[in-house]
């Protein structure tokens, strides 16, 4: 009895044994081959976020199409636009949070960039550095608030009736000369036309291109520190100026800025940060919160490498 008792145990145990390995090999326990590794798995997942970053760029220059750079909206206007504006910015802060390509040197940003996109509510142009530096300038005593009365009654002098058109926005960042040179395109009395009484332009057309000179150097998470030096003009293919003396003049801003008694001798510093990089687009944050989207350009100016410009940088 005490032998049978035994073998049963014995024959229980290795059908137990049998039942475990035929459940095992009727599993479907994936090959060695298809096995994910960590380092194919990060490799997936940094995929798969190229490929999202990817789908937001294109969703960013189709929303900064449909809104002219964000000129569309205007709370000075009204608030139609608003909300395709809000998803435009949602976009971008989807770029930033995908990823965090923050340059470690400003080399990494060197040449040119155009804007194709911008949050601010009065004005494309407030992407330039002197625009930025008055806005510090208000924040530092207290009311940057005053900043965006400012530019809302700049907007409102030189834009209102077609008195004044932005056209390209875009900077040249140059690492070696420690230089960001800002440039904006515009456009006077390009809509001077009085309806009913007559379709014939009242003014003629002209303008130039805007340009200001800075020192730049990047400092900690992506932080672009600036000092305007000098703003010039310079003429654009196709639109008339108004004397080559213009293109001639520099204005010492740098200079100028110390002296005015509100600044207390201050120099006219300004900062941006840099959110967001990769080879075709910038990301950019004001001190304000507002957003910059930067592209490299389709059809770039080679101004800076090999024009008169290029003397001006090596003269300041």
């Amino acid at each position: 009895m005490m032998v049978f008792s035994q073998v049963l145990r014995s024959s229980l145990f290795f059908a137990l044994v049998l039942d475990t390995n035929a459940f095992l090999s009727h599993r479907n326990v994936p090959s060695p081959s298809i096995i994910f590794s960590p380092l194919s798995m990060t490799s997936s997942v940094l995929s798969e976020t190229k490929q999202d970053i990817q789908s937001l760029k294109f969703q960013i220059l189709q929303m900064g199409a449909a809104l002219d750079r964000g000129q569309s909206y205007n709370p000075t206007s009204g608030e139609f636009y608003a909300e395709r504006m809000g998803k435009a910015r949602e976009i971008v802060e989807n770029i930033i949070a995908k990823s965090s390509n923050v340059p470690e040197s400003l080399e990494e940003l060197d040449g040119e960039w155009e804007l194709v996109f911008t949050t601010v509510p009065h004005g494309i142009f407030r992407s330039s550095p002197f625009f930025l530096a008055i806005q510090e300038a208000y924040a530092t005593v207290g009311k940057p608030e005053k900043a965006n009365l400012f530019f809302k009654l700049h907007e409102l002098q030189t834009c209102s009736w077609g008195a004044s058109k932005i056209g390209r926005v875009a900077q040249f960042i140059d690492s070696k000369k420690g230089m960001l040179v800002s440039e904006f395109d515009t456009a006077i009395f390009s809509l001077t036309v009085i309806p009913i009484l007559g379709w014939f332009k009242l003014l003629p057309t002209f303008g130039g291109c805007v340009v200001t000179v800075s020192k730049a150097v990047l400092g900690e998470d992506g932080k672009i520190n600036m000092e305007v030096d000098y703003t010039t003009g310079k003429p654009v293919p196709g639109l008339q100026g108004l004397s080559e003396a213009i293109w001639d003049s520099k204005v010492p801003v740098g200079y100028i800025w110390k002296l005015l008694p509100w600044n207390k001798g201050r120099p006219a510093e300004c900062s941006i940060k840099v959110k967001y990089v990769d080879e075709d687009i910038r990301v950019m944050e004001d001190t304000d919160g507002e957003l910059f989207v930067y592209t490299r350009p389709v059809c770039p100016r080679s101004n800076y490498t090999d024009l008169e410009l290029s003397d001006r940088l090596k003269s300041t």
